[in-house]
């Protein structure tokens, strides 16, 4: 039996799950509690008549009900797709979204909270299904746990560069990664790991949830808009006898460094934390500078970062960084494809101050050959390209899913004869890794390829603003190639500035378009990645509405 389900016959009787109360405190559930729970649900879910080969779609929020829910479905011996619940989107968005992956998915069962109810029925309805939601309840035994077998989860991608689609994940690809990752945070028993990444993303709960759960470690979760609200509340967790690892995108630590409080550090002690995989957004080593300067006083240590390149495709992982985290600034105006990179510069992370937008690129390490990841580099044409030079970052391995769900393929990242052709950009270092982007999302510039990523920061240091409030977007406009630049923020005098950086960087050829307009005007996926292409089809058609567009 897999070790993912294992635990729910033999649960540990001290250990448990802290989830995040909204009075600042913690509610412990010991494991026992959980098992028994979710096998009761278990019970209920087969009398709903979910059975092996059956999906269950989750619609629920992070925390206790998820999590009971999950291990309910698959005692059943279910299939489990974890949805977005509902957010940032409007009541019509979020229905189109979910009733899109309801009718790729065709659950057995929609399980949802009772205040999200009505939006799930909604969903339902629009999908063509004539079934209600159904919402948490236990039996009154608990069922047995059936062998894990097949598909243990249905991941949809977040649809930055396209429809969403089903990855077929299966228990051999995740216990392959749950390996990968024990490696590469030297996970040892009782380590604990605290979260605030959503569940429903692969991030939050392959990352982040199910390996201290299979481990019966200790965890601490924490929904999104808690650690919005207050990150120092995240960062505690890593005090005496707490968390060890955790995972999170960069904007989250430039979000912590700003928002701390003056004397919060000093009352912190992070000497215990020992990993952070930083990943699901390109990887900003401003912001990890930013963050390790002024957690210093506390006792953190540059050396727990570790970049990570992965994909649900892949499970999760990839890749991870080392320690120290090699940076390098790369001659960005001649990148071209196929070519060999140009590095200007290499330092360590820690060894100098890193300013926003100053060009530089994390490592992000090499497979390990216990791992059984094989990472190559491809020119267009799916050749091997030599290391230094600039192609299509392809991986193979167990921890490869087994495809999309229902066939659908044709987007960037494909499944190509037993290897994952990723649509990401990047090269290779001296052996380790270095990810440029999305291969869609650049510009073809008199044959050099310009990353909008790199442009993302940049702009956002000229305009003086957070990353996280500027979209860079390569488009074809009025017959030729250009960029449409999309800022949060009212016109003023730092469009001249940006004009000035883009057309120094670029030359004049480029047509070039600022959108500025108030929070709210970049679209994201579910994972929170920058819909780019969806942005400028929405300016094109009219449906950015309240901002100035200035060209």
């Amino acid at each position: 039996m897999s070790r993912l389900i294992s635990w729910l016959t033999r649960p540990h009787p001290q250990r448990g799950v802290r989830f995040a109360d909204d009075r600042g405190g913690w509610d412990f559930v010991p494991y026992r509690e959980l098992a028994v729970c979710a096998r009761r649900v278990a019970t209920a879910m087969a009398g709903a008549g979910v059975g092996p080969g059956s999906v269950v779609a989750l619609v629920l929020p992070s925390g206790r009900s998820f999590l009971t829910a999950l291990f309910a479905a698959w005692t059943a011996g279910a299939t489990v797709c974890p949805l977005l619940p509902p957010s940032f989107q409007t009541d019509d968005e979020y229905v189109g979204y979910v009733s899109g992956i309801l009718r790729q998915a065709e659950p057995s069962l929609v399980v949802t909270a009772e205040e999200f109810t009505p939006l799930a029925a909604r969903a339902m309805a629009r999908a063509g299904r004539s079934d209600a939601p159904w919402t948490p309840r236990e039996g009154t035994v608990a069922a047995p746990v059936r062998p894990a077998s097949g598909i243990a989860l249905l991941q949809f991608t977040s649809g930055s560069t396209g429809a969403p689609r089903g990855v077929r994940v299966t228990w051999g690809n995740i216990a392959a990664n749950h390996a990968v990752q024990a490696r590469m945070t030297g996970w040892r028993d009782g380590d604990g790991t605290a979260s605030w990444l959503p569940l429903h993303h692969d991030m939050g709960l392959i990352g982040c949830c199910l390996f201290p759960v299979a481990a019966q470690s200790p965890l601490w979760l924490m929904r999104p808009e808690q650690f919005i609200r207050d990150p120092a509340r995240w960062l505690a967790c890593f005090g005496p006898g707490g968390a060890a690892h955790t995972a999170a995108p960069s904007f989250a630590f430039a979000y912590a460094a700003r928002r701390l409080r003056p004397g919060v550090i000093e009352e912190l002690d992070l000497s215990g934390w020992r990993t952070v995989f930083v990943g699901a957004e390109a990887v900003d080593p401003a912001a990890l500078d930013a963050f390790a300067r002024r957690a210093a006083p506390a006792g953190f240590s540059p050396e727990a970062y570790l970049p990570a390149y992965g994909l649900a495709e892949n499970t999760l992982a990839v890749t991870g960084g080392g320690a120290p985290v090699r940076l390098v600034r790369p001659d960005w105006s001649s990148l071209r494809w196929g070519e060999p990179v140009t590095v200007l510069e290499e330092t360590a992370l820690g060894d100098r101050p890193v300013g926003p937008g100053s060009g530089w690129l994390a490592g992000h390490g090499a497979p390990h050959p216990a791992d059984g990841i094989g990472v190559r580099v491809l020119d267009r044409a799916g050749r091997p390209l030599s290391e230094g030079r600039l192609g299509e970052i392809a991986v193979t391995g167990s921890s490869v899913a087994d495809g999309y769900h229902g066939g659908r393929e044709g987007g960037a990242t494909r499944f190509a004869g037993g290897e994952l052709r990723t649509g990401d950009a990047g090269f290779v270092l001296r052996g380790e890794l270095f990810v440029l982007g999305r291969m869609g999302d650049s510009l073809k510039l008199r044959g050099r390829s310009v990353y909008v990523e790199d442009l993302d920061a940049k702009v956002a240091a000229a305009a003086g603003l957070d990353k996280d409030r500027v979209g860079v977007v390569a488009v074809h406009d009025r017959g030729r190639a250009g960029l449409a630049v999309f800022v949060e923020r009212a016109p003023g005098p730092w469009t001249d500035a940006v004009t000035g950086l883009l057309r120094g960087e670029l030359g004049p050829e480029p047509s070039l378009t600022l959108v500025a307009g108030r929070r709210g005007l970049l679209e994201r996926t579910t994972s929170g990645k920058l819909r780019r292409r969806h942005m400028w089809r929405l300016l094109q058609e009219g449906g950015v509405k309240g901002a100035t567009v200035i060209r």
